[in-house]
C-alpha cells in the first residue's frame, strides 16, 4: 500500500525529471513541512495518511491566503503562481464538500444540538463539536464555523 507520503515523493521525482518547477518546488516544500511535523514533539515519527492530509491541507491554505495577499497587492504573477501551487496541493486531498451537501451536514447538527437543549449562540459551540468530526479533511474550519453561524441565527 503506498502512503500519502510515499505519493508525494514520487510525484516529486517524475516532476523533476519532466523539469516541472512549480510541481517540484511545492512538493519539495511540503514534503518540508511533513518532514518538520513528524520531528517536532519529544520523538520523531511517521506522519499517518490522516495526518500528512492535514499538513497539506494546511499548506494549501497558506497558498490561498498569499495569492489573495498578494493579489489585493496587485502582485498578479505571484498570485497566479500561489493559486496554482494551492490547486496543485488540493489534488492531493479528498474532494471538499460543496456549500449545500455542508449545510446538510451542518443543519442535522444544530437539530442534534437543539434536541440536547442547546439554543441560541451558545449552541454554537456544541453545533461543531457535533459537526467537525464528520467534515474533518472535507471541508475548512471558517466555512464550517460561518455555515453554523448562518443557520444558527436563521
Amino acid at each position: 500500500m503506498t502512503t500519502l507520503k510515499s505519493k508525494l515523493k514520487e510525484d516529486l521525482h517524475t516532476a523533476m525529471k519532466a523539469r516541472d518547477e512549480l510541481t517540484s518546488s511545492t512538493l519539495r516544500l511540503t514534503l518540508t513541512a511533513i518532514t518538520k511535523e513528524e520531528v517536532s514533539g519529544t520523538s520523531a515519527r511517521e506522519l499517518s495518511d490522516d495526518e500528512v492530509q492535514k499538513v497539506i491541507a494546511k499548506e494549501a491554505k497558506k497558498r490561498r491566503e498569499a495569492a489573495e495577499a498578494f493579489a489585493q497587492g496587485g502582485r498578479t504573477e505571484q498570485a497566479e503562481r500561489e493559486k496554482a501551487e494551492g490547486e496543485l496541493l488540493e489534488g492531493y486531498l479528498p474532494k471538499q464538500l460543496t456549500d449545500d451537501e455542508l449545510n446538510v451536514i451542518v443543519a442535522s447538527a444544530v437539530e442534534e444540538a437543539r434536541a440536547a437543549g442547546a439554543e441560541g449562540p451558545r449552541a454554537m459551540g456544541a453545533v461543531m463539536k457535533i459537526v467537525n468530526p464528520k467534515v474533518a479533511g472535507l471541508a475548512e474550519g471558517g466555512r464550517v464555523a460561518a455555515a453554523v453561524k448562518k443557520l444558527l441565527a436563521g
